[in-house]
This record gives C-alpha cells, sequence and structure tokens, in this order.
C-alpha cells in the first residue's frame, strides 16, 4: 500500500484522494477473501462502462455497502463517507488511501467541498459512490433521496447507476463490531440513468428533482424495500442538495 502521505491531496479543506495503487491491491485481496466468507449473488455488473466517469448510488443499510462495492466494482472508486473518520488514527490515512472522500455533515461550504473532490474524481475518468440517503438507514427502509448526485452528474456529463444490496444488514447490523459470516449478499446494478436528456433544463432545481425521483424509484425496484418520505436524518452524509420524492408509482 502507498504511504499515507501520497494517498491523498486537497481541493481547499477538502481531502482528496488521488487515484492510487493502494485499492487494487485491497481488491485483489479482499475479493477472493469475501467469496469464501460471504455468498454473493451479481446482477447487472455488465452494465457498468469499463471505463469514464459514472457515479453508483446504492441503498445504504450497513458499513459493509461501501466494502463490497469498492471490493467487486472492478474499477477505481471513490466514496464520500462521515468526516469523523478522519479523527481515528486506524482510519486516517486509510481510508482515503482506498478513496473515501471525507464529509463534515455541518453542511454550507463544509460539504460543498465533497461536491468540489467528486467532481475531480469523475474528471479524472473513475467512478465515484454516493448514498442519496445520506446516511446508513437504521431500520432497513429506504427513505428519501437527496439531489445531490443528480447535480454532479449534470455538471460533469455522466450516467448514474442505481445499485441495490441486499443481505448486508443482516452480515452487519447498525451498531455491531464483527460481522457474522456465512450470510448471503446480492448486489444488482440498474439501468443507467441518463441526463443528457436534462442539459437544457440542467439549472432547473426540478430537473434535480426529477432524475433523484427516477433514481430512488430504481433503487427501490433493485431492493424490494419499503419506501419512507422523509429523510433519514437531519444531517445527512451527502453532498449538497435539493431535497426530491419519489413518486408511490411510475
Amino acid at each position: 500500500m502507498e504511504t499515507p502521505s501520497n494517498s491523498y491531496s486537497s481541493v481547499g479543506d477538502q481531502v482528496l484522494p488521488k487515484s492510487s495503487r493502494a485499492q487494487p491491491r485491497a481488491r485483489a485481496l479482499l475479493q477472493p477473501l469475501s467469496t469464501k466468507l460471504w455468498k454473493f449473488r451479481f446482477e447487472g455488473f455488465e452494465n457498468l462502462p469499463e471505463s469514464g466517469p459514472a457515479i453508483l448510488c446504492p441503498n445504504h443499510i450497513s458499513f459493509l455497502d461501501s466494502v463490497f462495492t469498492m471490493v467487486h466494482a472492478g474499477r477505481q472508486i471513490s466514496f464520500v463517507g462521515k468526516a469523523e473518520y478522519m479523527d481515528s488514527w486506524k482510519t486516517k490515512y486509510l481510508f482515503p488511501a482506498l478513496g473515501m472522500i471525507p464529509i463534515d455533515r455541518a453542511g454550507g461550504s463544509k460539504s460543498e467541498g465533497a461536491l468540489l473532490a467528486a467532481e475531480a474524481v469523475l474528471q479524472r475518468g473513475e467512478l465515484f459512490g454516493i448514498y442519496p440517503e445520506g446516511t446508513r438507514s437504521r431500520d432497513g427502509m429506504l427513505y428519501k433521496g437527496h439531489t445531490g448526485a443528480a447535480r454532479l452528474a449534470l455538471k460533469v456529463g455522466c450516467p448514474i447507476f442505481p445499485v441495490g444490496i441486499i443481505g448486508t444488514r443482516d452480515i452487519q447490523p447498525p451498531d455491531t463490531f464483527m460481522p457474522k459470516f456465512g450470510r448471503e449478499c446480492t448486489i444488482k446494478v440498474g439501468r443507467p440513468i441518463d441526463v443528457s436528456r436534462y442539459m437544457d433544463r440542467k439549472d432547473d432545481h426540478m430537473v434535480l428533482r426529477e432524475i433523484t425521483d427516477e433514481l430512488m424509484y430504481e433503487i427501490r425496484e433493485l431492493t424490494g424495500q419499503e419506501y419512507r418520505n422523509t429523510y433519514a436524518t437531519k444531517k445527512a452524509e451527502s453532498i449538497p442538495s435539493e431535497t426530491a420524492l419519489v413518486e408511490s408509482s411510475k
């Protein structure tokens, strides 16, 4: 693994992970190990492009969601994560080296830095992952989406992929330290949402809502989760956004 000093740079006060060899090395080690410890089922991974920028938007039910997505995505991917990880020596260097973009959940200009860092990742032609719900669902339900992913996709001009993750909450429920081995996990990649059709209205805030409506609907179709028309938390781990509602039917 690369030395910590080479793991990340910065955009203003925002930590920006560099495209390093740490993540591919970790993936080479953890991918075969994970398939021995758990039973995986993958669907739709052929939808992911082999190159070029794209945004992956999974539901969020366990700490392992980011780990499993990183391990099995097959490409360099950066995720946003709470800035508190930077306060611990255990994670301060490791997580950015593996692609985490820390975000201050206080919001405002501090959260805006995460958007700039994510844009830089996409401009490098890599994958960026963000949870539209903003934080982990404590009860396994699917919550209202924030529109940061839509905003970023319109700015960069890249597709959004809904991702449905099933089973990680059973493997490692909230507030537990050790995962349960031998359990099943399903990861589904949905059809891409092409934002190019919205480019002539990209400055319209209603467009952000339309895209996020479609995204949340697709995630719900992949996971079968019950939807709740409210935010999972007031302090969401999300890049700045407008709010959006998912329709009860398409």
